[in-house]
């Protein structure tokens, strides 16, 4: 247990006689500095939990882009495949234009 002490003028420290008073002033200050800490206990909380809730956002966001990721690099490989593919048919179903055969009988134009 603490006993109070008073410094003198000349740094001597003597023991005082502990009072109701003081014992009421301390029990004061304690419960008034309680008081406050258990109203900011309150905001602590609210801080850890709303940190959570961001970090479990965070990585719903994170798997989402990934996955998103994933889909777009898939279909820019099945697109260079069809255009790989489209490029590299023969032109074999196209038909060369043909030259148009005259009848002899040259028309002229006025």
């Amino acid at each position: 247990m603490n006993e109070a002490m008073l410094k003198t003028e000349d740094g001597v420290s003597t023991q005082v006689a502990p009072t109701w008073t003081m014992y009421a002033d301390a029990m004061n200050r304690f419960t008034k500095s309680a008081t406050a800490f258990m109203e900011h206990v309150q905001l602590l909380t609210e801080a850890r939990d709303a940190y959570e809730e961001a970090m479990r956002a965070s990585t719903a966001l994170r798997h989402s882009l990934d996955a998103g990721d994933q889909t777009l690099r898939s279909l820019r490989t099945q697109l260079a495949r069809v255009i790989n593919d489209h490029l590299d048919q023969p032109t074999l179903d196209k038909k060369k234009p043909e030259l148009l055969k005259s009848t002899g009988a040259a028309k002229a134009f006025p």
